[in-house]
């Protein structure tokens, strides 16, 4: 299991390495390239159970998270009993842990009319890869 507690004051070099996709991005922040990329992911590749803690500046609707589920790619979006606080979760194939975070985050990043403004907080990610 791969996970972080984001500081917004920065990581340790070690972990902002660890965290960073492909495509240069910390998985934290979300990268669009590595969504698209799981949308057509080799199934050789590891799936990872993925989740990603949250903040907005506004509640979310309900009927918003409901509809996240819709998007047919095994994604949730639930809001713990924390005000303003949300965990969006789901499964995708990557070859890296920091690569399947980023591209849930980059699901938010592409679906702006689900959360316009975010932070994340915490990232998991689960391989469920069997050798």
């Amino acid at each position: 299991m791969s996970e972080a507690k984001l500081d917004p004051r920065g990581q340790p070099a070690g972990d902002v390495v660890r965290w960073t996709c492909p495509h240069g991005l910390h998985a934290g922040k979300g990268c669009g390239a590595c969504y698209h990329a799981s949308a057509e992911a080799d199934p050789a590749l590891p799936l990872w159970r993925i989740a990603v803690w949250f903040t907005t500046e506004r509640p979310v609707p309900i009927r918003v998270l409901k509809d996240v589920r819709r998007h047919g790619r095994r994604f949730a979006l639930d809001q713990p009993s924390t005000p303003l606080v949300y965990l969006l979760s789901g499964q995708a194939r990557a070859a890296t842990s920091a690569e399947a975070v980023a591209g849930l985050v980059g699901f938010l990043l592409g679906n702006r009319n689900i959360v316009d403004a975010f932070i994340v907080t915490e990232i998991r990610a689960v391989s469920s890869w069997q050798r």
